[in-house]
């Protein structure tokens, strides 16, 4: 958050360093929606986003030598969430997604929000055993104003689906590509004059 940086400092006194990081190809901003419904972009809040590294190397490489070795060494008690949700936001670019966030008081938290198939699809990324708790995400599936029917949670466990939540293995993430646009034939020799 920029007003953690210091109490004194404006956003466009250190916008150009966010800029740079982003154009640079070191982050990937994911921005926050004040509403999660179409179209995301009409609801972006530009000044309140979070900063993913875009790649998982340099991620683990500012966690130091200790957190690499664990990682290596499979051990099951290390908080794998940061290096996951960089991997889903390194996923989701990758693959044409505008990365949009939702967090509200009332509400809590959602980790991704995209558009896919003309529908917003909340995402949630789980690293450890209570997956199937997400409070933020019940609550947004409840809220009949929002229209969103579906929602996607990547986890270390099998596929499971129990609608309107479908739970993925952490690697699906990969499978989640964006619709090809539909194309209109408008070319002046089909219309007769």
């Amino acid at each position: 958050m920029v007003a953690d940086i210091k109490k004194s400092m404006r956003f466009d006194r250190v916008q150009d360093s966010f800029m740079w990081l982003y154009k640079a190809g070191v982050a990937l901003p994911v921005f926050n929606v004040t509403e999660p419904c179409l179209p995301l972009l009409l609801n972006e809040k530009s000044s309140l986003f979070k900063l993913f590294l875009s790649d998982i190397g340099l991620l683990t490489t500012i966690y130091g030598k200790t957190v690499k070795l664990r990682i290596l060494n499979q051990e099951s008690d290390l908080n794998k969430g940061a290096i996951y949700e960089n991997a889903v936001a390194q996923e989701l670019n990758t693959h044409g997604f505008p990365l949009y966030y939702y967090n509200s008081k009332k509400m809590g938290e959602l980790d991704f929000v995209v558009e896919y198939r003309r529908n917003v699809l909340p995402i949630e990324v789980k690293s450890g055993k209570d997956y199937e708790r997400h409070s933020a995400l019940s609550q947004v599936m409840s809220t009949e104003e929002y229209h969103i029917n579906e929602a996607l949670i990547f986890t270390n466990h099998n596929v499971k689906h129990n609608h309107p939540f479908c739970y993925m293995p952490i690697y699906m993430i990969m499978f989640l590509k964006q619709d090809e646009p539909e194309f209109a034939d408008i070319s002046v020799n089909k219309f007769k004059f």
